[in-house]
C-alpha cells in the first residue's frame, strides 16, 4: 500500500547539519537554496551549528510542518537523518532525506541520490511511501542498532577523531585498536517469536537495512529475512585475531563464508542480559551511543515512516 497524498506546493522544513567545515556548510546551503528558489517552492532552512541543538530543531520544525501541511526534511549523515525522522514519526508528518554522510545506507536503500542538488530536485516530484523502521525500547532506528563491541568502537573513534582529526585513516586505526583490545563477551538470551536462543558473543547487531546486509555478505546466511522483519546478527566468540578475521571477511562481503555468525529474521525480539543487577547497557542506534535499560525490546515497525521516495524509484517498485 502506498500513500501518495501530498500537496504539490507543500512547504519544506529543512534541518541541515552544518557538517565539518565552513565552506562545506555554505556549499550545502547554497545548493539547496538554488534548486528550491529556481523551482519557486516554499521552504524554511534551519542550519544546525551545534549537534546538541539538533533534537530541539527537529522538534520545532516537525511541529511547523504538521501545522502547515508541510514536509520535514533532514540533510546530513545517518545520525542526523535518524534524529529528524524520529520527530517526523512522532508528529505524523511526511519526511524527506538529503543524505550527506559517509555510508548513507538509508538513502541508498530508497534510491535517494548522494548528490545534493539531485536529491533536492527529486524531492520536488517525490511521492510519499510508508517504509519500515526498527525500534529498540521505543527508540527508532532506520539502519541498525547494536550492543557490545560496536558501541565501544564508536566511542573510541570519536575520542580519537577529537584528538587526531576526522579522517578515514584515523577511523580505521581507531577501529583496529578497539578490536585488538580486551573486551567482555556478552551472555544473552534472545526470545524472538517461536525461538529462544542462548549465546555468547562480542556484539549483537540488529539491522533494518538489506543493503548493509548484502555488503558484508550476510543475505545468503539469512535468506528468510523478509520485508516486515529485522535481522539479528551475532558473531560467535573469537579471540583477537579471530575478530580481526571476521572484520576482514565482512569488508570483503564474505561474512557468511566464515560459518562463525548467527543470523535470523524476526518481527519482535526481547534480549535479556544476566548482568547480576546491572540493568543498563550501552547501545549504538544509527551511530549514536545511548544507554538503555534491559531487557531490550526490538520491534519492526512496518510502514511507520512516511518517506518521500523519488518518482523513478517508486515506479520501479510499483
Amino acid at each position: 500500500m502506498t500513500d501518495t497524498t501530498l500537496a504539490a506546493d507543500a512547504p519544506l522544513y529543512i534541518v541541515l547539519n552544518a557538517g565539518s567545515g565552513a565552506s562545506e556548510k555554505e556549499e550545502r546551503r547554497a545548493a539547496i537554496e538554488e534548486v528550491l528558489t529556481a523551482a519557486g517552492r516554499r521552504y524554511h532552512l534551519h542550519l544546525v551549528e551545534d549537534g546538541s541543538e539538533l533534537d530541539d530543531a527537529a522538534i520545532a520544525h516537525a511541529g511547523q510542518a504538521c501545522a502547515n501541511g508541510g514536509i520535514l526534511v533532514a540533510a546530513g549523515g545517518d545520525g542526523t537523518i535518524n534524529a529528524v525522522a524520529r520527530q517526523a514519526v512522532a508528529h505524523g508528518c511526511p519526511f524527506g532525506a538529503l543524505p550527506q554522510g559517509t555510508f548513507n545506507y538509508f538513502g541508498r536503500t530508497h534510491g535517494i541520490s548522494e548528490e545534493l542538488s539531485d536529491a533536492v530536485h527529486a524531492l520536488l516530484t517525490a511521492t510519499v511511501q510508508p517504509v519500515q523502521i526498527g525500534s529498540v525500547n521505543g527508540r527508532i532506528f532506520l539502519v541498525n542498532a547494536s550492543i557490545g563491541l560496536y558501541p565501544e568502537l564508536l566511542e573510541e573513534r570519536e575520542q580519537d577523531k577529537a584528538q587526531f582529526g576526522r579522517s578515514r585513516v584515523v577511523a580505521f586505526l581507531s577501529a583496529l585498536k578497539t578490536i585488538l583490545s580486551p573486551h567482555r563477551r556478552l551472555r544473552l538470551t534472545l526470545e524472538a517469536e517461536d525461538r529462544t536462543m542462548h549465546l555468547r558473543t562480542h556484539t549483537l547487531f540488529v539491522g533494518n537495512n538489506r543493503l548493509q546486509m548484502e555488503q558484508v555478505g550476510l543475505t545468503e546466511l539469512a535468506p528468510e529475512v523478509a520485508e516486515g522483519e529485522l535481522a539479528a546478527v551475532a558473531p560467535k566468540p573469537a579471540g583477537r585475531l579471530g575478530m580481526l578475521g571476521l572484520v576482514l571477511q565482512g569488508a570483503l562481503g564474505r561474512l557468511a563464508d566464515t560459518g562463525d555468525v548467527v543470523a535470523f529474521g524476526f518481527r519482535r525480539m526481547t534480549v535479556r542480559t544476566p548482568f547480576y543487577g546491572r540493568r543498563r547497557v550501552k547501545a549504538a542506534v544509527d551511530g549514536e551511543v545511548l544507554t538503555l535499560t534491559t531487557p531490550l525490546h526490538f520491534e519492526a515497525l512496518d510502514g511507520r515512516l512516511r518517506l518521500l521516495v523519488p518518482a523513478a524509484r517508486n515506479l520501479v517498485k510499483d
